[in-house]
């Protein structure tokens, strides 16, 4: 073989494991940091109900051949190992121990890039549990968008801040306290779609690009791996808070 050919040959192998590269679209969440600067695994004491909320933090690699990305929508599911969602972990909802000790944002960690760039609105848009009859799981929805005049293509090779969800430690222990703190959980990134304009196509990311499992008080990664997975379409989900 001559040294051209070698050359052609090493030159073509090199540029189909780059595509195969930047063509790994997946999705990360992870306690603390952005994607592998995190941790999977979280414990808390239970002990106060003060003191720096516990940080979840989502990001992505989007596929190639974006072009305007309008949005985000994300679906989180929480699974308990007791056979009925934790007061600690009851969020939003009216009446739930727990209403405001959940937030979140799109900003706040630093990851390769942030598509954002403090420009994005949205939140979370339900909180559903029980969820698909199960009384120990829930369902967490949030979106962000930006308007449709900055609108851009995002780098398939670049992991991109998605957002930040964070849990006080409020209500953990003294009067009005919410029981369950000590409950371990498993806390699964289900999907992230990527939105575009009308028309144009949206783009569903649903693999681990690292990880999209997180553990609370010592819970095994493997019993999270069975948290089901059922998608409601968005409309559906909308319906139920008409």
């Amino acid at each position: 073989m001559s040294k051209w050919l070698r050359l052609l040959t090493v030159t073509a192998a090199f540029m189909l494991v780059a595509s195969a590269a930047s063509a790994a679209a997946g999705i990360n969440l992870s306690w603390t940091a952005c994607g592998a600067a995190g941790v999977s695994a979280k414990t808390f004491a239970c002990n106060v109900n003060t003191g720096a909320a516990e940080l979840m933090v989502a990001s992505y690699v989007a596929p190639a051949g974006t072009s305007g990305i309008t949005g985000m929508e994300a679906v989180i599911d929480i699974q308990s190992s007791t056979p009925t969602m934790p007061d600690w972990w009851l969020f939003k909802n009216a009446g739930s121990c727990r209403q405001t000790a959940l937030a979140v944002a799109p900003n706040g960690a630093a990851c390769d890039g942030d598509y954002w760039a403090g420009q994005a609105s949205g939140g979370v848009t339900a909180y559903i549990t029980p969820y698909l009859s199960a009384t120990n799981r829930a369902r967490l929805l949030i979106i962000y968008a930006v308007p449709s005049t900055i609108a851009a293509p995002v780098d398939a090779d670049v992991e991109y801040f998605a957002f930040t969800a964070s849990v006080s430690h409020a209500k953990t222990v003294g009067t009005g306290a919410c029981a369950g703190c000590e409950t371990p959980m498993c806390i699964v990134l289900n999907e992230i779609k990527l939105t575009q304009g009308v028309g144009i196509g949206d783009y569903r990311i649903s693999d681990a690009a690292a990880s999209k499992i997180l553990t609370w008080q010592g819970e095994s990664a493997a019993n999270c791996l069975t948290v089901p997975v059922k998608n409601r379409t968005w409309g559906a989900v909308k319906s139920l808070y008409r």
